[in-house]
């Protein structure tokens, strides 16, 4: 049932937040123009992002719309790693401050938009955000990346070689043999039940 939902169109985005001197970042796959009046996206994040409680706290965000130049090490940066232990945007120079102090990317991306949180809708595993748009601009006139086109032309291959499981979420390997049955992915957060053994 859940290969039939991969065939709804997914972006890919990061979700930065900056709380007190710290900023952070995530990659998410899910934004959507919800009005036109007042003109207002909703955002959804995984509760066990970091960034999410920064903007519980703040009130604000940024969502950066990826596009198909952006090369693995951007979903590395913003995917692979917490930033509980770092700071993202540290040594990562395609940044810039929107109007609400909370940094954009500047390169990889072909627009982006501010907003304020409205409203917080709890949806189990993730946190769906309504935000009010305080700022939009486009970058660039790049396509804008799809969870189709990263599949096919980013991310890496899994060596068929190697002994393993994949999460059919979002493509994060899992190197061993047996896949442990409490495992978490570390990139999308889902359990054992979504990886298949790769082939």
């Amino acid at each position: 049932m859940k290969e039939t939902l991969f065939k709804l169109t997914y972006g890919l985005f990061v979700l930065s937040a900056r709380d007190g001197m710290k900023d952070n970042g995530c990659i998410i796959n899910t934004v959507m123009q919800v009005t036109d009046t007042p003109l207002q996206i909703a955002v959804a994040i995984n509760k066990n992002n970091y960034t999410l409680e920064m903007i519980e706290k703040s009130g604000v965000f940024n969502v950066s719309v990826l596009s198909e130049d952006v090369p693995f090490s951007v979903f590395e940066r913003f995917g692979f790693k917490s930033g509980r232990n770092e700071n993202k945007f540290s040594g990562f120079e395609y940044k810039q401050r929107s109007c609400n102090d909370v940094y954009y990317l500047t390169n990889y991306t072909n627009a982006y938009i501010s907003a304020k949180v409205v409203n917080m809708i709890d949806c189990g595993t993730h946190m769906m955000i309504i935000g009010e748009v305080t700022q939009a601009l486009t970058l660039s006139d790049k396509p804008s990346v799809t969870y189709d086109y990263y599949f096919k032309n980013i991310k890496p291959k899994p060596d068929a070689k190697k002994k393993g499981y994949v999460c059919k979420i979002c493509g994060y390997v899992y190197e061993g043999d047996p896949l442990p049955e409490d495992f978490i992915c570390p990139w999308c957060k889902h359990p054992a039940s979504d990886f298949e053994p790769l082939q």
